[in-house]
């Protein structure tokens, strides 16, 4: 079985990270992958502390595995949330779109495993001299937020740049990315995408079934004019935002444009108005399966391939 310096860090069997997906990642998605062996993550996206606090108990309820919480740094609810995290005595906060520095300190004297979401070189030595417990790389195949860089060109500077556990992260669906990221010299994967179709997410059927209908040219890339950009389906919502932002609608009301989209999308499946939030690795996703079943096929894929990495060399 693979295994890695951050299982033996956070305590858990497999070193496979479930994605903080924004109102998709909830306490029992984060629960059931946990129970797998992997380390189950909320996504706190914009929601309220509240919230957040009701998903972490939910979680705990059912599981007595490490979970995680994943912070979007740019929500309205931040720093309410990160004082949740300390209260709800959470092992694991991951964080994304932003600079988490101002909370470090706080986090780390609660003994919480502070490991954020970079995608650049320069992010990756910052969080490494605050002292992050590892990082977690992800390239801009991934759904949601994304960077510039590719997982493949991204993954291996990381690891060059920091003495710290590496997570890989983005355009991952199964065993065969799995190695890939091993090979680069991460320590550890994190899927988004392939956990939708989990049996515990709740999700949507019309989600679940444009993910499971999709092709490889499936997903595009919209809000680059604003700074943020997302990817996610090809959907009547995406192309519409994308004719705004590229046709002189002003930054405010391209703004307001999105507020919502996401959530009618988890929540109503609804594809005029809907941001169907997904990573250029949709068409690899085949089946509705258990959490717990994604996370240990995925490592007995990968298991095999790194075996025989050496097969090409004579």
């Amino acid at each position: 079985m693979i295994k890695s310096e951050i299982c033996e860090i956070l305590g858990i069997e497999y070193p496979v990270f479930q994605g903080g997906m924004a109102w998709i990642a909830d306490g029992k998605l984060a629960a059931a992958v946990s129970d797998g062996g992997g380390l189950g993550i909320i996504a706190a996206g914009n929601a309220p502390a509240d919230y957040v606090r009701e998903q972490i108990r939910i979680a705990k309820a059912i599981t007595k595995k490490p979970i995680g919480v994943n912070i979007m740094l740019m929500s309205p609810f931040a720093d309410e949330v990160a004082e949740v995290v300390i209260e709800e005595k959470v092992q694991v906060v991951t964080t994304g779109a932003g600079n988490p520095s101002k909370y470090m300190k706080a986090w780390k004297e609660a003994d919480i495993k502070v490991i954020p979401v970079v995608a650049s070189v320069a992010m990756a030595k910052l969080m490494t001299r605050l002292g992050a417990t590892a990082l977690i790389a992800e390239g801009g195949e991934s759904g949601g937020h994304v960077g510039e860089l590719t997982t493949i060109v991204l993954v291996p500077q990381i690891c060059d740049a920091t003495n710290l556990p590496v997570i890989a992260a983005g355009g991952i669906a199964d065993g065969r990315g799995v190695a890939a990221a091993f090979i680069l010299g991460a320590q550890g994967v994190q899927l988004g995408t392939r956990f939708l179709c989990a049996e515990e997410c709740s999700i949507h059927p019309t989600y679940k079934e444009k993910i499971l209908k999709a092709t490889d040219l499936c997903t595009m890339v919209t809000g680059k004019r604003l700074g943020h950009p997302v990817r996610s389906l090809r959907t009547q919502f995406a192309r519409d935002y994308s004719k705004a932002e590229y046709g002189g609608m002003p930054d405010e009301e391209l703004e307001n444009l999105a507020v919502g989209a996401l959530r009618l999308a988890v929540q109503e499946g609804n594809l005029e108005k809907g941001c169907f939030l997904s990573g250029q690795c949709a068409a690899m996703v085949k089946k509705e399966q258990p959490a717990a079943e994604i996370v240990k096929e995925i490592m007995e894929e990968a298991e095999p391939i790194l075996r025989g990495a050496d097969k090409w060399v004579k």
